[in-house]
């Protein structure tokens, strides 16, 4: 996955060599609903797809990013694009313009755009380089899953035309290594060739054009934490494992009381087998929120970037306050669009938007009133509205796009398997082999389940169910939700007067990943024995005493150098026991494998010219005439002139959420580019894409497009900023440090983070006459007891409370042993970390703000106490504590607003409602309910003017509502 090889090279041209597997072989898959199927024949049978088909061609299977493992880690997008358009064209035409011809772009700086993508512009030491336009224009886009913090509409118009025209008979995986061992080098490649990583043990041997994991590589981590706090991590062969954590993680967005980390803690060694890789989830965001509901289609021929297809869709939703509590009552009601922007590129724009964040909506109470065209230009400004036709409102429409979008989602996977008896090595020797031997028998009854082909009614792929043309049995199982089926040497049709074993190799040579078993004694195995296009991924499993009570396993795996590096990782010695935990293994290994193969850039290439066909399949046939309202041509000018035109009454003023980060919890993900410091590096820095949900934080590295940190929400501790920096604390003290966060993204982390996270504070403590600070500490930092009347209970250090830092050392990175010495020796002593206990909740009438200062004040006093000599560090665009108010005040204040002045004279508006004894009424409750009305009071009164001396009225009594309810709450 992480694979920063150096070496560069072209892609293989005019190569004249075809390898034996590539046959004219069509596979009748496992029916499956609406789920398209995969078929991996030759690589040359998906130039189109057929107008009137409703079957389209199933080899499209992952809409994920490329990671090339041969690129440089800090080669950035601009980088990339440059290499790509300095590239061979010869094949196709050169890649068009990237410039668009209409009007509103020349406005660029009113619009807010950025600089283009390839501009270099000099960086000061605090800037970071703005490669992507759209950054301004969708800073209150909530995205739905992490592919679409990745999607780059500038970069996709960029890279279209150089992209499409490569070659697709390329000569990948072991039909590379084995034309270099046979033929020498293909034409077009480099003068130096790919030799290999030089890894080899008896298992594998070290073959060009591949890579070899032996076990024992490292999950990356690019946290300061107890692994990093040792040295840096060295990345064995150029390669890490995704974190933990970051495996089956996709999606952002949650409804209200679910969360992706229903299973625990994700940082916690559990023996549970990990979750399946690379899995696109986010592709059902149209089946979950579109299909079967009201929603528009648009789809058209974009000058740029080729064929669109844009869903959007206008819904009610309930936001609530930051604090990161899902079960508090809702304290605002709005409006939001979610949106699907899909062009040929693999990556896929998903979110929402709220209406009141965009700039030239005016707002409206009608659920079918859309603002197309606004929301359009907000989220996609690169993209042409007059090219865009409304599609047709019947099934078929919506269908085509559910197959299109739910292409990448498969759960189905066929894998080959190769038997290699003592001595042999080459593939005719494999695919020769008659009988299976009882060592083989017993690893197969392990594997899976030996089933029946004839009438099998369950995933096949390929294998004839009817006249038992391809053998009469074969192994089959499920995983996860998945079903495998494998291809077996040995239970396929053996032809004695055919060495090449075509009815063998017709379906092995097809699979994507290839399990090669060994017997003790069989020589290392290589891919340049193996003529195929389409197998990039051997895992080679050697048995130990095999037929035994003491029976292990030794495997090692090797893939193609396209390929990225992928889990779960293999223990160092990469020798097992026979039982379940080997199986859950070696399952997992071959669906990841099959999941990052689909990454490298041929498959990515024949996806992206399949995906094109679909769109512009769906732009021919499947629209209206029907073109989006254009409106006047510049609506900024008239959305400014509406804006001052109401100044002569402030109250009718259309409120904007300029920054939805600050005091609503949206749940979609806000993107912010900053830079990380690596700490299992050695402290680079990387461009790294930042996504925070109010269900988890995600760090995704621009150059790899590859999670390097993700983490739940509720582990947050908190933040300090200094000089520029930001370090976010999270877990047991694990932290990160970033540089160019922007004050939005403090706001953000406040917003969704737990009641105990806040802006850390520095504390300074001076011993006593006895020398002792006056309280006991963990290991881990927690604080297990305070001594009252001591130099740390006055300064507000509290029991349950977690140290994160004392005297400028991180706690995480200090042995128990360093961390009492510098209690004990240290004069002062600084300490900074959470101010209470992780276990602790907050009350549903507690704001986060006030609980953040309440958490600093001792509990015999009402006011905060601090050291002069070590001050607070603030945190950007937070207000001291002093002047946050409760929800209450807060809703009284908006009141008063809507008042405006001599509220307090109550005439013409009657006399107060009466109100009852509210000592047993739900405070929440009674908050929420007060809420929505004074929400629609208030939308009641901007769109009807007549009704405003009515509106007051209620408003008022709302008002006094809300004052008598406060007032008998806090008598309780």
């Amino acid at each position: 996955m992480y694979a920063p090889d150096h070496l560069r090279r072209k892609e293989v041209r005019d190569v004249m060599y075809r390898s034996n597997s590539s046959l004219d072989l069509i596979y009748t898959e496992h029916p499956s609903g609406n789920s398209l199927r995969r078929e991996y024949g030759s690589h040359g049978s998906i130039d189109v797809i057929g107008g009137t088909s409703d079957r389209l061609p199933a080899m499209v299977h992952n809409y994920s990013g490329v990671s090339t493992p041969d690129k440089q880690p800090g080669l950035g997008r601009a980088d990339r694009l440059a290499e790509v358009l300095a590239s061979d064209h010869a094949d196709g035409p050169p890649p068009r313009s990237s410039v668009s011809p209409k009007p509103r772009l020349k406005l660029n700086k009113l619009w807010g755009g950025a600089a283009p993508v390839l501009s270099r512009q000099p960086l000061d030491d605090g800037a970071l380089p703005s490669t992507v336009p759209e950054e301004v224009k969708r800073k209150q886009f909530a995205h739905y899953d992490c592919q679409s913090l990745m999607a780059n509409l500038s970069y996709a118009a960029e890279i279209r035309g150089a992209l499409l025209s490569r070659r697709r008979n390329t000569t990948t995986g072991a039909s590379a290594a084995s034309l270099l061992a046979t033929r020498g080098l293909p034409p077009g490649e480099d003068a130096v060739p790919d030799t290999g990583d030089g890894r080899s043990n008896e298992l594998l041997e070290s073959c060009p054009f591949f890579r070899n994991e032996l076990g024992g590589e490292e999950e990356r981590c690019i946290s300061l934490c107890s692994r990093t706090a040792r040295g840096a991590i060295p990345g064995q062969y150029g390669g890490w494992h995704r974190p933990r954590a970051a495996y089956g993680f996709s999606v952002l967005e949650f409804p209200p009381g679910h969360t992706h980390w229903r299973q625990g803690c994700p940082f916690a060694r559990s023996l549970a087998p990990l979750p399946v890789e690379s899995q696109d989830l986010g592709a059902l965001y149209y089946r979950n929120y579109f299909y079967t509901q009201p929603h528009q289609n648009w789809f058209g021929m974009e000058e740029n970037i080729g064929p669109v297809a844009i869903s959007i869709k206008k819904e009610r939703v309930e936001l609530r306050r930051g604090g990161g509590d899902a079960l508090a009552p809702a304290s605002q009601l709005a409006w939001h669009y979610r949106v699907i922007v899909r062009t040929a590129e693999l990556l896929t724009i998903r979110g929402s938007v709220l209406e009141d964040a965009l700039p030239t909506v005016k707002p409206s109470n009608n659920s079918a009133t859309y603002n197309t065209k606004d929301v359009l230009e907000y989220i996609a400004p690169e993209i042409q509205l007059s090219c865009l036709r409304l599609g047709i409102t019947n099934s078929g429409a919506e269908e085509q796009l559910l197959r299109l979008d739910e292409q990448c989602v498969t759960r189905h996977y066929k894998v080959g398997v190769m038997y290699c008896k003592s001595g042999q090595s080459t593939e005719e020797e494999m695919y020769n082999n008659q009988e299976a031997g009882p060592a083989f028998v017993e690893f197969l009854q392990m594997l899976g389940q030996t089933v029946r082909l004839k009438d099998f009614d369950k995933y096949k792929a390929g294998l004839d169910n009817r006249t038992d043309s391809t053998g009469l049995y074969s192994v089959y199982t499920t995983y996860q939700g998945c079903e495998i089926m494998f291809h077996v040497s040995t239970m396929l049709p053996y032809t004695p007067n055919n060495r090449q074993q075509l009815l063998r190799k017709r379906h092995i040579g097809n699979d994507i990943v290839t399990i090669v078993f060994q017997e003790p004694g069989a020589a290392p195995f290589t891919p340049r024995n193996i003529r195929s296009q389409f197998q990039h991924v051997f895992v080679v499993v050697r048995v130990i005493d095999p037929c035994t009570e003491n029976t292990h396993y030794s495997i090692a795996v090797s893939r193609a150098k396209e390929v990225p590096l992928f889990g779960p990782p293999i223990k160092d010695g990469a020798v097992y026991p026979k039982g379940d935990a080997f199986t859950d293994l070696l399952l997992s290994k071959v669906i990841n494998g099959e999941n990052a193969a689909i990454q490298s850039p041929k498959f990515n290439t024949m996806a992206t010219r399949t995906r094109q066909e679909y769109l512009k399949d769906l732009a021919k046939n499947y629209v209206t005439a029907t073109t989006v309202e254009t409106g006047q041509k510049f609506s900024i000018f008239s959305s400014l002139l509406m804006k001052s035109g109401n100044n002569s009454n402030s109250s009718t003023v259309i409120p904007r959420l300029d920054n939805c980060t600050n005091d609503v919890l949206v749940r979609g993900a806000l993107c912010f580019h900053v830079q990380v410091q690596d700490e299992g590096a050695g402290g680079n820095l990387l461009d790294c894409i930042m996504g925070v949900s109010a269900d988890s934080i995600v760090l995704i590295e621009d150059s790899s497009r590859q999670i390097v940190l993700v983490l739940p929400t509720n582990t947050l501790l908190g933040w300090v900023v200094s000089g520029g920096w930001s370090r976010v604390y999270y877990h047991r003290g694990e932290s990160v440090r970033m540089r160019g966060a922007p004050e939005a993204l403090l706001r953000r982390l406040a917003s969704v983070a737990p009641p105990h996270a806040h802006n850390l504070h520095e504390i300074t403590l001076e011993r006593g006459q006895a020398a002792q600070l006056g309280f006991h500490v963990q290991p881990d930092g927690l604080v297990t007891a305070v001594e009252g009347g001591g130099c740390a209970a006055r300064a507000g250090v509290r029991r349950g409370a977690r140290l994160l830092e004392v005297c400028r050392a991180a706690v995480v990175a200090l042995h128990h042993d360093q961390l009492v010495d510098l209690l004990k020796t240290s004069d002062p002593v600084t300490v900074g970390g959470s101010g209470r206990s992780m276990r602790q909740q907050r009350s549903p009438q507690t704001s986060p703000v006030s609980e953040s200062a309440r958490r600093a004040e001792p509990r015999h006093s009402r006011r905060p106490r601090s050291s002069p000599a070590a001050p607070a560090p603030a945190t950007p665009g937070t207000a001291p504590a002093s002047q946050n108010n409760s929800l209450t005040e807060e809703l009284m204040r908006l009141m008063d607003a809507e008042l405006g002045e001599g509220h307090n004279e109550g005439a013409g508006r009657g006399p107060p409602l009466p109100l009852p004894d509210a000592a047993a009424l739900d405070w929440a409750t009674l908050v929420h309910t007060a809420t929505r009305a004074m929400l629609q009071v208030r939308r009641l009164r901007r769109h009807n003017a007549r009704l405003r001396e009515e509106s007051a009225r209620a408003v008022w009594q709302l008002r006094h509502f809300t004052q008598w309810l406060k007032r008998t709450v806090d008598r309780q």
